[in-house]
């Protein structure tokens, strides 16, 4: 039994119920006044000695077995460590690590001095990671072997970080300790600050169509907003004390870290990371369920059309653990899973919709009601209220079939971010009226179902990434050959869309191929690898505002692209 029992409304799932609207109808959201996501993640836990909190594997190392008593031993230390360096209740601290056991140490240690954890992608370059380390005024840094050297490349220019503490063989400078290095001597006693559910947890950065990347600030309560579809959906209401999840998920991003390890660890079961070198690898995946017998996982809609492509591998693996699978980041696709469901014999597939911002909106809950063709499903387990309205104005609420701008009730839904980090104009435009609006149309029909229509602005969801054509663009736009250049996603079977520039050249310059892929390496280096544009055109003019900027909704018109 866990020192610190569940909070009894996030039991339900333990109860028979006859229809999703008799569920909707009796919960309630059960939110207390004082919380710490380390608490509940990890201490609540660890008096069982035995029980496993996380498997750490990867290509690159040797499995590692952390129980959750180990878990507390190392995150008391690691934050005694990081109080010493000065590190107080608000501070930043930024987690630059792939997915490993490691990676939520940090963020377990953050939260328990009260800190407020960063996450940052390991794909980053030196100008997004840079970026994200200066606006958010962090002061400790945990980074990857594979990205300290991008790390001291711009440390000169970041004044407020003072610590860095590095994860695997590095041969160390001055200023740099190595992550378990940095915990010899400290204490395994710790007394996790005291903090209020709505007190600031985490600042998780994602990418717009203008300006730069914008810092979504969550709540230690976010969990708690998260449990509800994490068990009827992602689980499908079915929680076993043998149960192992994993996902391929980016630990930097919300479905990763907050949606996949948070709620796990909440529940005391067992989380993989599993560190993958390289591109998503479908064989491997097989190999890893069939290792761990995972039962539980979200995977991207990308990873799956992978796996899809490798059914002849699948069949030389057992796969049967595998009962429930959570999908999401863009669009799914019936022939997605009727395939998982063949593949994994009977597991069942859920779709979800949501953003970073808001994170589950809308879902599948196959249980209580049938999948239907083409839809996303209905609102989210816990929403106080999901509704479509006049995208132009935002001031009333579309009918049935008609396309509208989803928008989630705002206040008291533990779901939703706190605001942009040093962006209060953002946050005003984000949420109005007590709705926080999405920026994403979609349909309704007559039984509640949700179909997704498309963006309303400008960013580009490839393969789950959420990418801003603006970080692209003044990427491009920093080359002496470019004198203009728009960025659009493009359809892509694969990644249901990728990046394409549409390039004007200055004088003196002619395209070729060696440009296209020197503007490509351009991006790369600068940005997340997933951001750069798989796609250059060269165009004698681009279509412009009357103030100059360049009209992307024209050159999607151009390219046929609804």
């Amino acid at each position: 039994m866990p020192s610190v029992p569940d909070i009894e409304a996030y039991t339900f799932y333990e109860e028979e119920w006859d229809s999703y609207e008799e569920l909707v109808e009796s919960f309630e959201h059960d939110v207390p006044e004082r919380f710490n996501l380390a608490t509940y993640l990890c201490d609540r836990w660890a008096d069982d000695k035995g029980r496993v909190a996380i498997f750490g594997d990867g290509t690159d190392e040797a499995p590692r077995t952390f129980t959750y008593w180990q878990l507390r031993q190392i995150t008391n230390r690691l934050a005694n460590y990081l109080q010493q360096q000065g590190i107080e209740r608000g501070d930043r601290v930024a987690v630059n690590v792939p997915q490993k056991p490691e990676t939520a140490m940090a963020h377990l240690a953050a939260w328990k001095l009260g800190a407020v954890s960063v996450p940052l992608s390991s794909l980053f370059g030196p100008d997004a990671l840079s970026y994200r380390l200066r606006d958010s005024g962090a002061k400790a840094l945990v980074v990857d072997a594979e990205n300290v050297d991008t790390v001291r490349d711009v440390r000169a220019s970041l004044d407020d970080l003072e610590t860095v503490l590095t994860v695997g063989a590095v041969d160390h400078e001055a200023d740099e300790t190595d992550f378990w290095t940095a915990q010899d001597g400290a204490s395994h006693a710790f007394d996790t600050v005291d903090t209020a559910a709505e007190d600031t947890a985490s600042i998780i950065y994602t990418s717009g169509t203008t300006g730069d990347p914008k810092g979504v600030v969550h709540a230690h309560r976010l969990v708690l907003g998260l449990l509800p579809d994490y068990l009827a959906s992602y689980c499908n209401f079915q929680l076993d004390e043998r149960d192992v999840i994993w996902s391929p998920a980016d630990w930097a991003w919300v479905a990763g870290l907050y949606s996949t390890m948070a709620t796990t660890l909440y529940h005391g079961r067992p989380v993989v990371a599993y560190n993958a070198t390289g591109k998503f690898d479908p064989v491997e995946t097989f190999e890893l369920v069939e290792r761990y017998g995972i039962s539980v996982s979200f995977i991207p809609p990308t990873a799956l059309r992978m796996m899809m492509q490798e059914t002849e591998a699948a069949a030389d693996y057992d796969l049967t653990s595998l009962r429930s699978i959570w999908s999401g980041g863009e669009s799914l696709g019936d022939e997605i899973s009727e395939w998982a469901e063949d593949t994994f014999e009977g597991a069942v597939v859920h779709e979800v919709y949501g953003q970073t911002e808001a994170v589950n909106i809308v879902n599948e809950i196959s249980t209580l009601y049938p999948k239907r063709e083409g839809a996303l499903g209905k609102p989210s387990l816990g929403r106080l209220d999901v509704a479509l309205f006049d995208a132009a104005e935002r001031d009333q609420r579309v009918g049935v079939d008609e396309v509208g701008e989803i928008a989630v009730k705002y206040e008291g839904d533990p779901e939703c971010f706190k605001g942009y980090w040093n962006k209060p104009e953002a946050t005003a435009e984000t949420v109005q009226n007590d709705w926080l609006f999405t920026g994403d149309l979609a349909k309704r029909d007559a039984d509640g179902y949700y179909y997704f229509v498309g963006r309303n602005d400008d960013v580009i969801i490839s393969a789950g990434y959420r990418i801003g054509p603006k970080e692209v663009e003044d990427v491009l736009a920093g080359h002496p050959a470019v004198v203009n250049v728009g960025v659009i996603g493009v359809p892509d079977d694969l990644r249901g869309a990728v990046p394409k520039a549409f390039v004007e050249l200055g004088g003196g310059y002619e395209p070729s191929d060696a440009l296209v892929e020197e503007l490509q390496q351009r991006a790369k280096d600068a940005l997340a690898q997933y951001e750069y544009p798989r796609e250059i055109e060269f165009v004698d003019a681009l279509p412009l505002t009357v103030t100059g900027k360049v009209r992307r909704n024209a050159i999607r018109e151009q390219e046929g692209i609804e």
